[in-house]
This record gives structure tokens, sequence and C-alpha cells, in this order.
């Protein structure tokens, strides 16, 4: 992942931010919403894109554009900043890959209590039955 050129990518807009707020907040646009496209990306290589499309496929749009919104600053640069900084992280744990699982063998201690345990169960229901008279 270039992030050179994810920067120069990434399309910013700036809106009202909604909720109570006076004066100011019925005038700024303080709100940032950043737009990103996965698949006509130049920054990311083609494994990267599959892999991101499927990890983040519940927060892409129909044309598989990724948006997130920030409102919390009354600042628009710090917004940008906060909203461009979750956009990265949210890349990265994406782009994480999972670890292949390595499987084991039962253990001779842990084989010999289940052995003991099935046997104990076995005479418990031995002892339930009626008495044989022969």
């Amino acid at each position: 992942m270039d992030i050179e050129l994810l920067y120069n990518e990434l399309k910013y807009s700036a809106v009202r931010s909604g909720g109570p707020g006076g004066q100011h907040a019925n005038k700024v646009s303080s709100k940032v919403i950043v737009q990103f496209d996965i698949e006509n990306s130049k920054a990311l290589s083609e494994k990267e894109k599959t892999r991101l499309l499927d990890k983040l496929s519940s927060k892409l749009n129909k044309k598989n554009q990724i948006s997130l919104t920030c409102d919390e600053s009354r600042s628009q640069y710090k917004n940008k900043q906060i909203v461009t900084e979750r956009l990265l992280v949210l890349f990265e744990s994406a782009l994480i890959e999972d670890k292949k699982r390595i499987p084991t063998k039962v253990g001779k201690l842990e084989k010999a209590r289940r052995l003991e345990a099935k046997k104990k169960r076995g005479l418990r229901k031995l002892l339930r039955q009626k008495p044989k008279l022969d």
C-alpha cells in the first residue's frame, strides 16, 4: 500500500454538522466526509484490493467506495485529520492476514482423563439396570 498515492486519491468534502450549536453551526461546514474508490485505486495492489473488498464489504456502497465521516471537532482541519487516520487504521486492520491454525494432538493425560470419565459414566448406567436373576 503506497500511502503517498493513497492520500492523493482521497476525496474530501465538507458539509454542515447536524444537531444543536446555534448560529455558528448553521453557517460553518465543519463535518468532513472522505471517500475512497477501492477498485480504481493505483495505491493498492490487486491482492490488497480483493482483501479490502472482502473484509470491508459491509461498509462499501454500490460503487465499491468507502465513505467515512467525522464531526467530532468544531475545526474542519481537525476533522479531516481524524477521518483520514480512521481510514488508514481501518485499511491496516483489514489487510492483516490471519495466522493459520496449527492442529495439535490430544495429550496422554487428557486422553486418560476422558477414558476414565467414560468408564465412570458406563458404570453408573450399568448400576441403573435391573438385577439379573439367574
